[in-house]
């Protein structure tokens, strides 16, 4: 079967797509604490990059190979990515500055499970309402349709914390009780 040039090039991209995106993934589950999981994933991992780095390696008189290698990877660059937005791992804390001070917002946000914590803030243009909110990285576009929905104007910037202690929220998280 490798001795068909075509089946060999298709082989190796094969290869090199699901290594990168094996890559990809362990990394971030060890930027994300997961460190068993990261690591029953890197040898895995390791065990396709040498299968696929050999028959480059074996077959070095034949260009295509190499750039099935290479094009393998970028492509598992984006599948890997694709995989981790599906998965969506850990939370994102969101920053909003409403452009009217409405004091029903939150409300309307924590009833839809949200973690939020509001305070009057005061710009350019006058009283304005900042949110904080907490929510799991897979809630995250619902947020912002919601944010927007009720205020179209709202200045919005999200990060991702890197530890969470503490309150009621999260709390809620661990017993699974969010977004019930």
């Amino acid at each position: 079967m490798l001795e068909n040039g075509f089946m060999m090039v298709v082989i190796i991209l094969l290869i090199n797509i699901v290594y990168v995106s094996f890559f990809t993934i362990r990394m971030i589950l060890t930027l994300k604490g997961q460190r068993y999981l990261a690591a029953f994933l890197s040898m895995i991992e390791v065990v396709i990059y040498v299968l696929g780095l050999g028959l480059v390696l074996n077959n070095l008189n034949e260009i295509q190979n190499l750039i099935a290698y290479a094009v393998g990877y970028g492509i598992g660059v984006i599948v890997g990515m694709k995989i981790e937005e599906k998965l969506a791992l850990g939370y994102i804390t969101v920053n909003v500055i409403t452009k009217e001070y409405d004091k029903n917002l939150p409300k309307v946000l924590r009833e839809k499970g949200f973690g939020v914590t509001d305070w009057a803030a005061h710009g350019l243009e006058g009283d304005r309402m900042a949110l904080q909110i907490l929510t799991p990285r897979k809630f995250e576009l619902k947020l912002y349709e919601t944010i927007k929905g009720l205020d179209p104007k709202a200045f919005i910037i999200s990060y991702e914390p890197k530890a969470i202690h503490g309150g009621f929220w999260v709390k809620s998280v661990k017993r699974g009780k969010l977004f019930s």
